[in-house]
């Protein structure tokens, strides 16, 4: 069966990849500020999570799956941090995603089961210096992804991917040379640097029927960093 897959910001980095996936056997649906690399065939509305209220969008009454994509990077020692940065973050990472699933509840009730997909980070689990403000607003997402699990089980499947440093337009300040890219590539078991490819092949499974029986999970697409010390 065809699904109905709505991404939030979908229109560039991890979402596009996600997006040019699923289109070939889904409708997909992206809600986003931007329009620009959107491919045909996607239906598009113009979004601003922080902004908006998704219940005013010409969705279809039954979603089947769900992704919100948005996200930031603030690393910075904790001491140059303003609380005002971490409430920001804590806006656009988590409370957007609450008031956007909140309001698609009806939606994805419609679905026989619903597969919301959310995006954390590996440094919720293993704590990496400078992270404090973004690892606490994905450390809110996984807490709300397991509770929203459990309460909506078996009609919702709901699950989070943590990836590592992704090579992304989100991270091009972190990664904009070769030098940066191999220092990071070593840091990994792997020693290499996840590309969008990466996370999309993740996030398709979870959104797809081959995954029916996952919910309530934290996936670690990481290249080992959060499991394995080789170095």
């Amino acid at each position: 069966m065809q699904k109905n897959i709505l991404l939030i910001g979908g229109s560039y980095g991890i979402g596009a990849a996600i997006a040019a996936k699923l289109k070939e056997n889904h409708n997909v649906i992206i809600a986003s500020r931007s329009s620009e690399d959107i491919p045909k065939g996607i239906t598009h509305f113009s979004f601003d999570a922080l902004k908006d209220d998704i219940t005013t969008l010409d969705l279809p009454e039954r979603i089947d799956g769900f992704v919100y994509c948005p996200g930031s990077i603030n690393l910075k020692p904790f001491k140059m941090m303003s609380p005002e940065t971490f409430s920001q973050d804590m806006e656009l990472n988590f409370h957007s995603l609450m008031r956007v699933v909140h309001g698609l509840l009806p939606n994805l009730k419609n679905s026989d089961q619903a597969s919301l997909l959310f995006f954390s980070t590996v440094a919720v689990k293993i704590g990496m210096p400078f992270h404090t403000s973004v690892a606490a607003a994905k450390g809110a997402i996984e807490g709300f992804a397991k509770a929203l699990a459990a309460e909506y089980a078996p009609n919702f499947r709901v699950n989070v991917i943590a990836p590592s440093l992704t090579d992304s337009p989100l991270t091009s300040k972190l990664l904009n040379n070769d030098a940066k890219k191999e220092k990071m590539a070593e840091r990994h078991p792997l020693k290499k640097v996840g590309n969008t490819e990466d996370i999309a092949a993740m996030a398709t499974f979870l959104l797809n029927d081959e995954s029916k029986w996952i919910t309530g999970q934290i996936f670690g697409v990481d290249g080992g960093l959060s499991t394995l010390n080789v170095n």
